[in-house]
């Protein structure tokens, strides 16, 4: 039959089992037809062969199609399968990795995990502000306007940094998203014209009067291995992940030294050891069949939630502005401030640029003051004209100054 809208009203399902399927097909334009469900619904279809074998492809729900424009897509797909398309795979294909959820995940296993040593924090940010916004929304839907929107958010509720580092990770993926296929070629990409905030380096170190308070909760904690990895940060100045993934195997003991194999600068880096962290890695427990000092809850692992802990640490310290990374600083800045030059600092914390180490030069004015201070003090004490005590008695006894 020739469908009309008539026939398709008054089409009801004819169907003996409840999943068999009844279709009218459409003699006008072989392999078009409307298929009538149980329930009433009704969707259009083609039906369709492609390397010997026999594909049926649904277009769209009638009524939200009409009959005309339902025919016209028919037509253009099966003309596809004549040359050669397959339009049911066509459609599989450009379904994976529709949504930014099947972006960011696609992203951690293809990329971050495979190329950052990092990549926990790319996973922690995508759970923690994008898919809570973006995970069912198409890849393709997101524009500059939805990008600008969740950095301004991010930005109030976690910080500038915390929304300028999310912000380039959006950035990275949809970059991978097009070499890889997931968005069209040519899409743009929706972070890049988002302006950041401007970020003030920090200088938030712990102070000489902060430490004890921030000491007596560390020591708080009832996790011998969460206590270990804050008192072995400020004592070593190594970053979180180096801590973390760090094994028995790691530790010389001879040379009392922790060695990093790879590091955020791409290089081997040896830790000094000194006596206060020696005591704290030989009164850890080692684990049976778990190679990481800082052991983790389930067997075999180690450390994964640090953050928690150190929020409930510093916020009890009265500290609540002092982040993670800032032991780290705490660290450089401690050794600055009591006369260590600034390339040997560098090289405790492994820094590949200098210019990196020199925002700590500042910290030094103090002992540079106390430098002038003195050089003052002997210059005039040279440049005083020196005189005669008598003679000084006796202007002082003209003047009525002694009596």
């Amino acid at each position: 039959m020739k469908l009309t809208k008539r026939i398709i009203d008054q089409s009801r399902y004819e169907g003996t089992k409840k999943d068999e399927w009844d279709v009218r097909w459409d003699d006008t334009l072989q392999g078009f037809g409307v298929r009538i469900y149980p329930s009433g619904r009704k969707a259009f279809m083609i039906s369709y062969r492609i390397e010997g074998r026999k594909r049926r492809m649904q277009i769209g729900d009638y009524g939200v199609l009409t009959l005309d424009q339902a025919r016209d897509m028919a037509r253009v797909k099966l003309t596809s399968v004549i040359q050669g398309d397959d339009p049911l795979k066509m459609k599989a294909e450009a379904r994976r990795g529709d949504t930014v959820g099947d972006l960011c995940e696609e992203y951690l296993e293809r990329h971050a995990k495979e190329k950052k040593r990092s990549w926990k924090d790319d996973e922690y940010r995508i759970n923690a502000h994008i898919l809570p916004r973006w995970k069912n929304l198409k890849a393709r839907s997101i524009t500059v306007s939805d990008a600008a929107a969740l950095h301004s958010r991010i930005g109030k509720e976690s910080g500038k940094y915390e929304a300028n580092r999310t912000l380039e990770l959006i950035s990275k993926m949809f970059e991978r998203a097009a070499a890889w296929g997931i968005v069209p070629a040519g899409h743009s990409n929706p972070a890049r014209k988002v302006e950041k905030f401007k970020e003030e380096k920090r200088d938030r170190w712990v102070r000489p009067e902060e430490l004890p308070k921030l000491a007596e909760q560390i020591n708080a904690e009832s996790n011998l291995y969460v206590k270990a990895f804050f008192w072995m940060a400020l004592l070593t100045g190594c970053r979180r992940s180096e801590l973390l993934n760090a094994t028995w195997d790691n530790v010389d003991f001879s040379r009392r030294e922790l060695r990093i194999p790879r590091t955020k600068a791409g290089r081997v880096h040896h830790v000094p050891l000194s006596d206060p962290a020696m005591r704290f890695l030989d009164a850890l427990p080692r684990q049976k069949d778990n190679p990481f000092i800082f052991c983790g809850r389930r067997a075999g692992q180690r450390l994964v939630e640090i953050r928690k802990a150190w929020v409930r640490i510093r916020t009890a310290a009265g500290l609540p502005d002092v982040r993670l990374h800032d032991l780290r600083r705490s660290v450089g800045s401690w050794m600055v401030t009591h006369g260590e030059n600034l390339p040997l600092v560098g090289r405790v914390l492994n820094h590949s640029n200098p210019s990196t180490t020199a925002r700590y030069a500042h910290l030094a004015e103090d002992r540079v003051r106390l430098a002038l201070e003195n050089h003052g003090r002997r210059l005039t004490a040279a440049a005083e004209p020196r005189e005669d005590p008598a003679e000084r008695m006796v202007r002082e006894l003209w003047r009525g100054e002694v009596s």
